[in-house]
């Protein structure tokens, strides 16, 4: 080999290191899904497994990680992950859902390739076909912050994930059926913590273990179908740091209520006497009551936890009002460092104008003697060819029409729901008010996909602009889950600076697959790769895209 040619090939591999070493870290998991059997509440069923677990594995990463996840499903139904909170930056192409994406069909594989970029915070990921949720198929996704970035809290000895939610004794497909035939699931038949539940006095093993005068932080996300959960530990106190990818004013709570598809963080110190306490989780707004119960175990422990649980919050109308308090007073700590819009919390999201207002009322309803759910009298359906793709190839008019959601309720005739496919189109980089109105009589949870938005506000009656008075308007929570109590109304504030088709819908899950979502088509003018991913290569596709030839790919 001559000289030139060798400093040529020494030049090339210099310049691949460096691109390499520009590049942000890489994580890569394989993972096998298959049914199993389970028994969260002591009755055996069929679950749904990731590598033989229930919870899945968890995923720990590091702001701006790549995470690449190969799924092959060996199920006899179709598949797809969603990741929550998880905010793909130009990469609705990844989110999972059957609005963006054709399912992993049995007997095959996908590679899902997304970034955790500027995020932080307490995440999970579920599947998001048919009832898949009902049957496990979940686990937890922790994005951490680069060292260089300090935490406002002491590294804590260890953390520990706490999946907790409502679980049906039915399985997953049993519960499908009955959807399909127009009726409710009904009431659910416990609590699981983790893939167990227990009552007091049971002989169960410790869920975590503590060692005493050290702290420890929970994760705590509620990964159920479709009711809210209190936990408190016994004899500790909760130290609350983190909601959804924001650190947090460390106010201190006896109990917390953590609503369906939401995460939080608090720390817990081991400063009681060395013994085991039980971690308890009970529902919230229920009629019939619901519990479960789990060990926390100081590592020097001598002797049982005792029978005497803490008091769990009021019921009725003074436990919402109990509970709107408590969200009164998660506060965004502005002083912390930590991946967000703008550093140092100089992201003035109250002084932004707001462009577009959209109020929006869930409802149930029937439909030719069925069950539906609707958001403004539109009751969504998934067609057979996914929106974002119908809309990428330039066929959205034989999939959708777009805007059958009006932007105030009061536009939509409520006697009549339309069964269709929905889809609102939004404008590029406009800073959007949307406001929850819920008339039911049950709490509602409302998630946001490809965005955190800033919860401004919750209060009891029917909204109206003089109630922007109201507002947060300073250090409100940066999050992609709110809440919506019986007879309340909730309001957002975020940008829709993320291109892509990204999912609105509620949180129980019985009411997702029965109509109540839509999506939002944000289209970026400039149809450039600054603003949005072209199509993976690896994409499957299905419906009535299958056969057209690709579209020119979008350039820089």
């Amino acid at each position: 080999m001559g000289r030139a040619t060798l400093v040529a090939l020494l030049l090339c591999l210099f310049a691949k290191a460096l691109v390499v070493k520009a590049e942000d870290p890489y994580l890569f998991f394989e993972w096998n899904v298959t049914y199993g059997t389970i028994a969260p509440l002591g009755v055996p069923q069929q679950g749904i497994l990731i590598n033989g677990q229930f919870p899945g594995p968890r995923i720990n990463c590091t702001s701006n990680n790549n995470i690449v996840v190969n799924v092959f499903n060996q199920l006899d139904e179709p598949f797809l992950f969603t990741w929550v909170g998880v905010q793909q930056r130009k990469n609705s192409w990844q989110d999972g859902t059957l609005g963006t994406m054709c399912p992993i069909l049995p007997g095959k594989n996908f590679t899902y390739h997304f970034q955790v970029k500027d995020q932080i915070g307490s995440y999970f990921y579920f599947p998001a076909t048919g009832l898949q949720r009902a049957a496990g198929g979940i686990g937890a996704l922790n994005v951490h912050s680069r060292d260089l970035i300090p935490v406002p809290f002491d590294r804590p000895t260890d953390e520990y994930n706490v999946l907790v939610g409502d679980w049906y004794n039915k399985g997953h497909k049993t519960l499908k059926n009955i959807l399909d035939t127009g009726r409710s699931i009904g009431r659910p038949d416990g609590i699981q913590i983790n893939g167990r539940s227990a009552k007091v006095g049971d002989n169960i093993e410790p869920l975590f273990t503590m060692e005493p005068g050290k702290t420890y932080r929970y994760r705590v996300c509620n990964v159920g179908l479709k009711t809210s959960i209190n936990f408190r530990i016994q004899g500790h106190t909760l130290k609350l740091v983190e909601i959804e990818g924001s650190h947090t004013i460390q106010n201190i709570y006896d109990s917390l209520d953590v609503h369906v598809g939401q995460c939080l963080s608090v720390l817990a110190t081991a400063n009681q006497e060395p013994k085991d306490y039980y971690f308890v989780a009970s529902s919230r707004f229920t009629k019939m009551p619901l519990f479960s119960v789990g060990i926390i175990r100081y590592t020097n422990q001598k002797g049982p936890a005792s029978p005497i649980l803490p008091m769990a919050p009021p019921e009725n109308l003074e436990g919402i009002a109990w509970s709107i308090n408590q969200f009164r007073s998660f506060r965004w700590n502005l002083t912390a460092s930590a991946a967000r819009p703008n550093p140092q919390g100089s992201y003035h999201y109250g002084q932004i104008n707001i462009t577009r207002t959209l109020k929006l009322v869930n409802s149930a309803t029937q439909v030719g003697g069925k069950l539906r759910y609707a958001i403004n009298g539109v009751s969504h359906i998934d067609p057979s060819t996914p929106l974002k793709l119908a809309e990428y190839f330039g066929v959205p008019d034989k999939v959708f029409q777009y805007n059958l959601v009006k932007d105030d309720a009061l536009a939509t005739n409520n006697l009549v729901t339309t069964i269709a496919p929905s889809v609102v189109n939004a404008t590029f980089r406009n800073f959007v008010e949307i406001i929850f109105e819920n008339h039911e009589k049950t709490i509602q949870t409302w998630n946001l996909d490809g965005y955190s938005f800033f919860a401004v506000a919750i209060e009891p009656g029917t909204w109206s602009p003089e109630k922007r008075k109201n507002y947060n308007l300073l250090d409100a929570i940066s999050r992609h889950n709110i809440q919506v109590y019986p007879g309340s109304w909730a309001a957002i504030m975020t940008t829709l600076d993320n291109a892509g088709m990204w999912n609105l819908r509620s949180d129980m899950w019985e009411r997702v697959y029965l109509g109540q979502q839509l999506y939002f088509s944000v289209l970026s003018p400039a149809r450039s790769l600054r603003d949005e991913y072209n199509l993976p290569d690896n994409q499957p596709l299905c419906g009535i895209v299958e056969k057209l030839p690709l579209p020119a790919p979008y350039t820089a």
